[in-house]
């Protein structure tokens, strides 16, 4: 079988190095585009250079639409307005798409799933991690098991230029945790807490925030009973866990159907 033919979006940034480095280290695919926003200082520069490799003779550029008929997938760790966009362009040219974006509203979430409609193979996933997809598992059997005696909060920390809070992984977890206990997170949860707020709501989910430094990733889901207290936590340290889980999604989705599909269902879990 050829080499799936991939295109890089975001390149200059950090998961978009890494996933240029991860493509490029990986069997099976083959990069033949980097993509930036407009402006970018990457714009025109060789693509392997960025990314801390050799050259590959594949500049940098801010038009997708050239490489369109000869790609066979995206992976796409963008912002939510350049993924829409994207799926777009993926379900005309029936595309594999690889969403790693995080901090889409419902209704950008609602849009997603009409393109997807439209022919777009989109696999999409708040964290591409073997480790944070077990995890989640977890948490949603531990969230059935040990039902609302227990409370849950969901810990997480990220480096000072991450833009969406609380995070797509955090948030993952806690749909993972609401599945577990039958619930809806989005009426279940608490993301912000300042001033005299009361006792803590029964049954909700809560989240805390914290950003600083260069941490890659780290997450705590915190069940805490009466008398007793569980933590599963995960740590990111290297972002190539996340470009080989994309990597991964990407192989797998060749030759299924067009719709929206999950880590779990890349992983199996």
């Amino acid at each position: 079988m050829a080499d799936l033919k991939i295109i890089v979006v975001g390149a200059s940034g950090r998961m978009g190095r890494a996933n240029i480095m991860g493509v490029v280290n990986s069997k099976g695919v083959q990069l033949i585009g980097a993509i930036d926003q407009k402006g970018a200082s990457a714009i025109g520069q060789d693509a392997g250079l960025i990314a801390g490799l050799s050259p590959l003779d594949i500049k940098v550029s801010d038009d997708i639409a050239p490489l369109l008929d000869d790609a066979d997938a995206i992976i796409d760790f963008s912002v939510p307005k350049a993924s829409i966009a994207l799926a777009k362009l993926a379900a005309k040219h029936a595309l594999i798409h690889i969403i790693g974006t995080t901090g889409f509203t419902q209704t950008e979430e609602q849009q997603l799933q009409n393109i997807a409609k439209d022919g777009a193979i989109i696999v999409k996933s708040g964290n591409m991690s073997l480790g944070v997809n077990l995890l989640a598992s977890l948490v949603k059997k531990a969230a059935s098991v040990l039902g609302e005696d227990f409370d849950i909060e969901i810990v997480e920390m990220h480096h000072n230029k991450k833009i969406d809070a609380p995070s797509g992984t955090a948030l993952l977890l806690g749909e993972a945790a609401a599945e577990g206990r039958n619930i809806d997170l989005e009426n279940n949860s608490t993301k912000e807490r300042s001033g005299i707020i009361g006792e803590r709501e029964v049954g909700t989910i809560g989240f805390a925030t914290l950003r600083g430094g260069s941490v890659i990733g780290e997450h705590s889901v915190i069940l805490a009973g009466a008398s007793e207290r569980i933590e599963l936590s995960h740590k990111a340290e290297d972002r190539s866990l996340f470009a080989n889980g994309a990597i991964k999604a990407a192989l797998w989705a060749q030759d299924k159907k067009a719709g929206i599909y999950s880590m779990n269902d890349v992983l199996d879990i």
